[in-house]
C-alpha cells in the first residue's frame, strides 16, 4: 500500500543513531518532517542533510521536528552526524521496510534507493509529499513553504 496525501502516517518503529527505538505515534502531537534519502556520506545525501541542518533552527522555531531515514546502519549514522555536524536524529532502516510501508520508490531507473520527503501534521496526517531523486535542496524548501515558514 502507497500512503498518499491525507492518510495518516503508517505505524512503525525503527532505532535511531544511538539504538534508541523510536515510533512513528510519537510523531502525533507534533509537526514532522520525514525525509527518506538513500545513503550517508554520498554527495547528493550530504547536500540535503546539510540543507535540513542549515534549516534547523527554524523548523525548531516552529515546534517541526526533522528526522532523516535510509538503510544505513546506525554506525554509519552515527559517523555522518558527527562528521556533518547534524543536529536532528536519522533513523536505521536496514531491511528497507519502511521504505517500503510509505511507498518510497526507487530512483535512477529502480537502481537507487528514491528521495522523499513527508511533511506529517501534528495529527499523524499525511500534508505534502516531495518526490526529487536530483534536487536535495528542494526537498528541505518544500518542507519549509509546507508548514508556512517562507
Amino acid at each position: 500500500m502507497k500512503v498518499s496525501i491525507g492518510m495518516t502516517i503508517p505505524e512503525f518503529s525503527l532505532q535511531n543513531q544511538s539504538g534508541e527505538w523510536v515510533y512513528s505515534s510519537s510523531f502525533y502531537g507534533k509537526k514532522t518532517v520525514l525525509f527518506f534519502y538513500p545513503k550517508d556520506d554520498t554527495f547528493l545525501c550530504t547536500k540535503e542533510a546539510c540543507c535540513f541542518r542549515d534549516q534547523y533552527q527554524e523548523f525548531r522555531k516552529h515546534n517541526i521536528q526533522v528526522i532523516g531515514i535510509s538503510s544505513d546502519s546506525i554506525d554509519s549514522h552515527q559517523s555522518f552526524i558527527k562528521k556533518n555536524s547534524l543536529p536532528y536524529p536519522l533513523l536505521s532502516d536496514e531491511s528497507n521496510k519502511v521504505r517500503e510501508i510509505m511507498g518510497v520508490p526507487n530512483g535512477l531507473f529502480g537502481l537507487l534507493p528514491g528521495r522523499v520527503t513527508f511533511c506529517i501534521d501534528e495529527h499523524g496526517i499525511i500534508k505534502y509529499i516531495f518526490n526529487s531523486s536530483f534536487s536535495a535542496d528542494n526537498h528541505v524548501n518544500e518542507a519549509l513553504r509546507v508548514f508556512d515558514i517562507i
